[in-house]
């Protein structure tokens, strides 16, 4: 029944469509933020985007979505298999959060497969390009 959502985008994500789009799409950040405001205006949710390449930056946006949002939905980038700091974020505010990622990571390199943050995320969405986004909000919604 969540109904204040952040979004969260992280390191790299600011060059989606440019950087590999054989993996990671054609659209760009603002054209994904754009069809999930589309998205999250029909389902009457507040939604609120966040895009940084800083771990810090991440991190204070998670502290700060403690005092209003309802959950969050995170693609937290490489950060996924290296942040202790941003799962323990995650935790201290104990909003519900679900990961989401692009690419199906489990088809990737090794080191993708290892998700720090899953498990004190409800769930993981990976794989479906931008619908990912759009399939954790949902999930998180419901």
């Amino acid at each position: 029944m969540s109904s204040k959502i952040l979004i969260i985008h992280g390191p790299n994500l600011n060059m989606l469509g440019k950087r590999e789009p054989g993996v990671y799409g054609r659209l760009s950040l603002q054209e994904i933020n754009e069809r999930l405001r589309d998205h999250a205006e029909e389902r009457k949710l507040e939604l609120r985007t966040f895009q940084s390449n800083s771990e810090g930056a991440i991190i204070d946006a998670i502290h700060e979505a403690g005092a209003w949002a309802d959950g969050i939905v995170i693609n937290a980038g490489a950060y996924t298999h290296t942040s202790i700091a941003i799962r323990d974020a995650i935790t201290a505010v104990a909003l519900p959060t679900v990961e989401v990622h692009l690419s199906n990571v489990h088809a990737r390199e090794a080191f993708r497969h290892k998700s720090l943050i899953a498990p004190v995320c409800l769930g993981v969405v990976a794989g479906f390009g931008w619908r990912s986004y759009l399939l954790g909000l949902e999930a998180l919604v419901e």
